[in-house]
């Protein structure tokens, strides 16, 4: 028996139901470029602490130990965060409701190693 009393579905809510084609690129995009940019982001984080070779661990500038810990910071909970992040864009529903947090989320999990990156790039004299 069909319901009399129901409101028609309006084009908006009926077009933020349905499927969304293209939810896979984003997460996609981000899982290669996070395929790239975390290894070589933990491998120069790594290797940022021979900064302190010419001036040894208790003579090295406090720029120079302050970039150190915001890198290894990052890499530990910016990692976990960036996990949590590009889990979420692919397990998030298929909906074009959902795209926007989507991108956002995707491309979200890629901040931390580019921070990283850019620390290690730009690190100060010791």
């Amino acid at each position: 028996m069909k319901n009399e009393h129901t409101a028609p579905v309006s084009p908006a809510r009926r077009y933020r139901t349905e499927r969304d084609p293209r939810a896979w690129v984003a997460p996609a995009v981000a899982t290669g470029l996070g395929a790239l940019l975390a290894p070589a982001a933990v491998l120069l984080g790594a290797m940022s602490v021979m900064a302190t070779d010419s001036c040894g661990p208790d003579h090295c500038s406090q720029a120079l130990t302050t970039a150190l810990d915001v890198i290894f910071g990052t890499l530990f909970f910016g990692g976990i965060l960036a996990a949590g992040a590009w889990l979420t864009s692919w397990l998030l529903p298929r909906t074009r409701r959902w795209s926007v947090p989507r991108i956002w989320l995707a491309g979200l999990s890629l901040l931390p190693w580019l921070v990283v990156l850019a620390l290690v790039f730009n690190l100060p004299e010791g």
